[in-house]
This record gives structure tokens, sequence and C-alpha cells, in this order.
């Protein structure tokens, strides 16, 4: 993307998308984007059917939040953005990328491993589920050189 900042979208649709695509937790608040984007080390990628919410400090990228509202996946989308949001984070001086992803989320594990990452730890219990048991985040870690 030309301009990544530019084509990011707006804190409502990435309300409205990430309610939509996560159904199991808690999906966060146009405020709560808002919060996130007020600081220069976080950046939004994307549009209102796929992005990315991406913080770089240093030489580590961290990707906080992916989304792809239900009507628009399996089109590429996702893996379109995160090529976006890592060519991003390498001109921010990113050297690698982390990620976590709950380990009952195996269609987004295959896309991480996908785009060059591999499983780096673990963090038990960390995803609150309605009416269920917590499940354990899955860190993920990708070099970007």
């Amino acid at each position: 993307m030309a301009d990544a900042v530019a084509s990011a979208p707006a804190t409502d649709d990435m309300a409205k998308t990430h309610a939509a695509a996560f159904t199991q937790s808690r999906p966060w608040s146009a405020a709560e984007f808002a919060d996130l984007l007020d600081s220069p080390l976080t950046f939004a990628i994307g549009d209102a059917r796929c992005f990315a919410l991406v913080r770089v400090i240093a030489d580590e990228a961290e990707l906080l939040t992916i989304a792809t509202h239900p009507a628009h996946q399996r089109q590429g989308l996702a893996r379109q953005v995160m090529q976006d949001w890592q060519d991003l984070a390498r001109t921010r001086g990113a050297a690698e990328a982390f990620l976590e992803v709950a380990a009952d989320n195996t269609p987004a594990q295959a896309l991480y491993q996908a785009c060059g990452f591999a499983t780096c730890g673990t963090r038990p219990g960390y995803y609150a589920r309605k009416g269920a048991a917590p499940v354990d985040a899955v860190l993920m870690r990708c070099s970007l050189r």
C-alpha cells in the first residue's frame, strides 16, 4: 500500500470489523483503537474489510490485532495486510515481529505460519471466553530481515 496510514480504516469501522470477527471474546471499542493510535509508535493498515493494528518499538514490531470481517474472509485480504504491515514495520526499523494468538484459533495460526511466524512460547489461560474456560495464547515470532 502506497500510504499505509492514509489507507487505515476509521476507528468506528475498525471497532465494527473487530466485533464481527471476534465473537468469542470482548471486541475492542472505537475509543480503544483511537487511544492506541494516539501513539506515534502505533499504526493501522488496511481498510474496513480487513485491517491490522501494529506497534513498533526500537527494532521490534508487535501485531496488536488483525481482523477480517466475516463477509470478506477467504479472499486473501489478511495475507495482504500481513505483508503490508510487515513492510511498513521494516521501514520503521523493526528487525523482528511478535504476535499472540488464541490456541483455538487454528485458521489464524495457519496464516501466521504461512507468513513466516513460528511458535516461541505460550501464556496459559490468557484469553477469556464467554461461558467457557480461558484459552492459552500462543506466542509467535518472525524475522523481518
